[in-house]
């Protein structure tokens, strides 16, 4: 249980407010992990939990319009509210931390609120993973423009997880030595022959295409990003390397040559669950024997994903249209059913917060020359929401991220 609460206010509030104030009171008395210092207009309230975690200070602009979201929108309407400039913090990623941590404990206003979770439903199955379904989906994330993502990724344009390595802190290498390690895991972990050509479902820019042609090996790679596949193919042009690399405008469903080994960095995330079996079936017919395939693939804890995948969360409704996470649990079930060995299995979420955070760092460093491009104030805080929603996801171990290497 937690320690008794102290609530402090300056002020009694306005009488419609007090009324919407009930819920909120008696769910954040709640709070077991840390304390929250929550300035709500005029009005100051403090609640501290038993148990050692984050300290936080938040403060609500426009009580109302926040409270209405979170009746009507729930934790959805909470990330809504902070895009709108609602509320507002000078540490964003440890205000979501504080909230994942208590979030099991605050199921009391998951209940009361939220009343229109079925139209978040509604929306995240409209967003259907078939083929054309797929193109579109991809194409909201990806092709937002290069010009964009170049602002704030490392120079090697990596969008996925880097590897630091237990006790490396996210200063100790730059984000681009970082990512170049994760390359070279990759590469190590396939331990091609020269000359062998990998096939890499999901190209991203070109990073692990790049390196791999480094070494001689052949790559061919696909996407449903036109923006992605315009830069890389002059990416690795312009690095004197096309004669060993291909890319394509490809559906992963579309595939039927078989290649001596296949990477895919975080990719499955936007299969959709559905699909997921068609994903591992299109790995096992491309793979040649005695090739290996190793997926990264974000996950989501086993604990929570009954209720993740029936709730629609900010991710699937405002960054990832299409998108479901798999446990861990799911990927080893699926490498059984396509008779793939696990070689190995690597976990790094640590790592993943760690690049997250560097992310956010150089997104808010750019903000005047995102500005500049056409993002505006909204557009900027929905991402800075996002990037810091991921962050505390992996500080408190709710998602995880893991190589899984195959062979057959």
């Amino acid at each position: 249980m937690a320690e008794q609460q102290t609530l402090v206010t300056s002020s009694g509030p306005h009488h419609t407010t007090r009324w919407w104030l009930i819920p909120i009171i008696k769910t954040f008395n709640q709070t077991q992990f840390g304390s929250l210092h929550l300035k709500m207009g005029e009005h100051n309230f403090h609640f501290k939990g038993s148990k050692a975690g984050p300290s936080v200070n938040m403060e609500v602009q426009s009580p109302l319009k926040f409270l209405w979201h979170l009746f009507w929108r729930g934790d959805v309407g909470f990330a809504e509210s902070y895009i709108k400039n609602h509320w507002q913090t000078a540490d964003l990623g440890k205000v979501l931390t504080f909230f994942a941590l208590n979030e099991p404990y605050y199921q009391a206003l998951g209940k009361k609120f939220n009343i229109i979770k079925w139209l978040h439903t509604i929306r995240h199955l409209s967003h259907k993973n078939t083929v054309k379904g797929s193109k579109r989906n991809i194409a909201a994330h990806y092709d937002i423009s290069n010009s964009f993502y170049i602002q704030w990724l490392d120079k090697s344009m990596t969008y996925s997880s880097a590897i630091y390595g237990e006790g490396v802190s996210q200063y100790d290498l730059t984000l681009f030595e970082a990512q170049q390690r994760k390359y070279q895991r990759l590469l190590d972990m396939l331990n091609p022959n020269p000359g062998q050509h990998i096939l890499e479902i999901g190209c991203g820019w070109g990073g692990f295409a790049e390196q791999a042609a480094m070494y001689g090996l052949q790559v061919t790679g696909i996407t449903l990003s036109k923006e992605q596949l315009q830069y890389t193919k002059q990416r690795l042009k312009n690095a004197g390397l096309s004669h060993l690399t291909s890319f394509h405008f490809c559906d992963y469903r579309e595939l039927s040559n078989q290649y001596d080994h296949i990477i895919s960095i975080e990719m499955l995330e936007a299969v959709g669950r559905e699909w997921w079996p068609t994903y591992f079936q299109k790995l096992k017919h491309c793979l040649k024997s005695g090739g290996k395939a190793v997926i990264q693939v974000i996950t989501i804890d086993e604990a929570v994903f009954s209720h993740y995948e029936k709730n629609p969360d900010f991710i699937q409704l405002y960054i990832f249209p299409g998108g479901m996470l798999p446990t861990l649990s799911h990927l080893k079930q699926l490498a059984e059913q396509f008779e793939f060995e696990i070689e190995d299995c690597l976990l790094f979420g640590a790592d993943y917060a760690k690049t997250l955070r560097r992310w956010s760092d150089n997104f808010h460093q750019q903000k005047d020359e995102l500005k500049a491009l056409g993002y505006d104030d909204h557009f900027q805080r929905t991402w800075k929401y996002y990037l810091h929603y991921c962050e505390a996801g992996f500080n408190i171990n709710k998602i995880n991220v893991v190589q899984l290497t195959l062979s057959h």
